[in-house]
């Protein structure tokens, strides 16, 4: 596995125990539809979260969050839309982002709640 992809893997895990403890229920890990993707998909209460974790190494280039492009707010929106219909819920939804710098210095974890909207 690329050194990348196992930094992104490790992030996700992170950010799965990191949403555990404050109290959300992990209902997806890399939930797919078609070509679309979402990291994690949570439930708190009668929302269900979308999540998009970004982890780097580094933020030299910019904050993991600002790797985030329309292009694939558009995918996360097609999955989780797909995942509601299929689930048949009716509940509110929001898409969060999870930001991890992972490197030798330690881990810096940024919750970013309602970080773009349903367009």
């Amino acid at each position: 596995m690329a050194e990348h992809n196992a930094l992104g893997k490790k992030g996700e895990k992170k950010a799965t125990d990191f949403l555990i403890e404050k109290g959300y229920k992990i209902l997806e890990r890399n939930y797919r539809y078609l070509k679309h993707e979402v990291d994690i998909i949570a439930r708190k209460e009668n929302i269900v979260v979308a999540v998009e974790v970004k982890t780097r190494s580094t933020p030299e280039f910019g904050n993991p969050q600002d790797f985030v492009k329309p292009k694939q707010i558009q995918s996360l929106v097609k999955a989780i839309d797909h995942y509601i219909t299929d689930n048949d819920l009716d509940v509110e939804v929001r898409f969060d982002i999870v930001a991890i710098i992972e490197n030798k210095l330690g881990t810096r974890m940024e919750h970013l709640e309602d970080a773009f909207y349903h367009f």
